[in-house]
């Protein structure tokens, strides 16, 4: 088994994670993950004025989940939904100056996670949004070697 690398980034947001706890009185939480591969999350979030005022999350999983959450609840704080919802798993991967390959796929469960919790947080303001609903969150794992 090879050993796999971390940026300096990455090693960072996995030993000192920002952002981690559920917000009290959520209006979005999404939980993602398979329970299999033994990555799960959940990502919470207040909404004010159109504006994400606190985003949490709580992960169990490896390096590279933990620190994709980190570091994307810290490019998401403050932002206004519709930015949020324009958030990708590159921008994560970016920000963190990298992923090595196989682990790629934990960037994808960060951003299905708040997803599914901006789906929420319209569903409660009746307002349908399925776009925002991850086409299939565990198929990122299924095709990935940690999960065999």
């Amino acid at each position: 088994m090879s050993r796999i690398e971390y940026s300096k980034k990455v090693m960072e947001h996995f030993t000192n994670p920002r952002n981690v706890g559920t917000v009290d009185d959520a209006d979005g939480i999404g939980t993602v993950g398979n329970p299999v591969c033994g990555d799960m999350m959940e990502i919470s979030l207040k909404v004010e004025d159109g504006r994400i005022e606190d985003i949490k999350f709580r992960t169990f999983g490896c390096a590279s989940a933990i620190a994709t959450t980190s570091m994307l609840t810290e490019i998401i704080k403050g932002k206004t939904i519709e930015e949020a919802e324009n958030i990708s798993w590159d921008d994560v991967v970016k920000s963190l100056d990298g992923l090595p390959p196989v682990k790629v796929h934990c960037s994808h469960l960060a951003i299905d996670g708040l997803r599914k919790a901006l789906y929420e947080y319209y569903r409660k303001r009746q307002i349908y949004r399925p776009d925002l609903i991850p086409k299939d969150e565990e198929s990122h794992h299924e095709s990935s070697p940690e999960c065999e």
